[in-house]
């Protein structure tokens, strides 16, 4: 098995294709006004949108994208005014991370942790 689309909630999937855009998805399907689907700029996995009458309740999805340069990602992304809840950062678990927002409030993290993604101190055998 391998993993290879999310799926996010948007109430304006033509807002959030401008959103993931700027952050460099490739879009590959639009079928406005009800779902987008992505490509990422790395990999064969996909990415897409669905529309939503209503944003879900709580902390919602958590998604990770992973970049190799992410100070430097982050700095671009910032050019094309994307704003950071945190700023990139090392955190305990050996990744260096940074948050930001979707329009909808899905929680995207983007972030680099090498060979510790796969393979941290404390992975099982």
């Amino acid at each position: 098995m391998n993993l290879n689309q999310v799926t996010v909630p948007s109430v304006d999937v033509a807002t959030a294709i401008s959103f993931y855009k700027k952050l460099g998805l490739q879009l590959i399907v639009a079928s406005l006004p009800r779902y987008a689907r992505f490509e990422c700029p790395k990999g064969a996995a996909t990415f897409s949108i669905h529309q939503v009458d209503k944003r879900p309740k709580g902390e919602g999805v958590y998604v990770y994208f992973e970049c190799e340069q992410l100070d430097q990602q982050v700095q671009d992304l910032i050019e094309k005014e994307i704003v950071f809840d945190e700023m990139p950062n090392d955190k305990s678990w050996r990744w260096r991370e940074a948050r930001l927002k979707d329009p909808d409030g899905n929680q995207l993290i983007l972030f680099f942790a090498g060979e510790d993604r796969r393979f941290p101190p404390w992975r099982l055998d």
